[in-house]
């Protein structure tokens, strides 16, 4: 099985891929609600922060100073659009590892009014011979 299109090496480790997943539902997000939102440490998430920077998946901002310093981190358009690839990637892959030999819906549906005529008219002929 080959690798879907959209697949993202950089986005998939389960750290960097849960960042981006929390990013993408939201505009803008403080350091350490992302942190104690996944339980890293401040230098864990710092690291994957960093690397998703390089990759211009994120911008980093700022603001404010001394103790008042607050950094706030949001998915670029690049990121986003990473991102979305890989869901849709993750997805296909989820999608073909199904069973080989899943009946189509529509053969479900016949063979479901096969039985059940099968089984009505049986039913049929069995009261009306205990009828008798």
């Amino acid at each position: 099985m080959s690798t879907p299109s959209g697949f993202d090496e950089l986005i998939h480790p389960s750290t960097r891929l849960s960042v981006v997943a929390l990013l993408a539902a939201t505009e803008w997000a403080d350091f350490p609600f992302i942190r104690d939102s996944l339980s890293l440490s401040d230098s864990a998430l710092s690291k994957q922060l960093h690397t998703l920077e390089e990759a211009e998946y994120l911008e980093i901002r700022k603001e404010g100073g001394g103790r008042k310093r607050r950094t706030k981190v949001r998915l670029t358009h690049r990121g986003r659009t990473a991102f979305e690839g890989h869901v849709a990637a993750l997805r296909a892959i989820v999608e073909g590892a199904g069973p080989a030999a899943a009946p189509a819906p529509a053969a479900d549906a016949a063979a479901s009014a096969e039985t059940t005529a099968a089984t009505g008219t049986g039913q049929q002929h069995q009261h009306a011979e205990a009828s008798r």
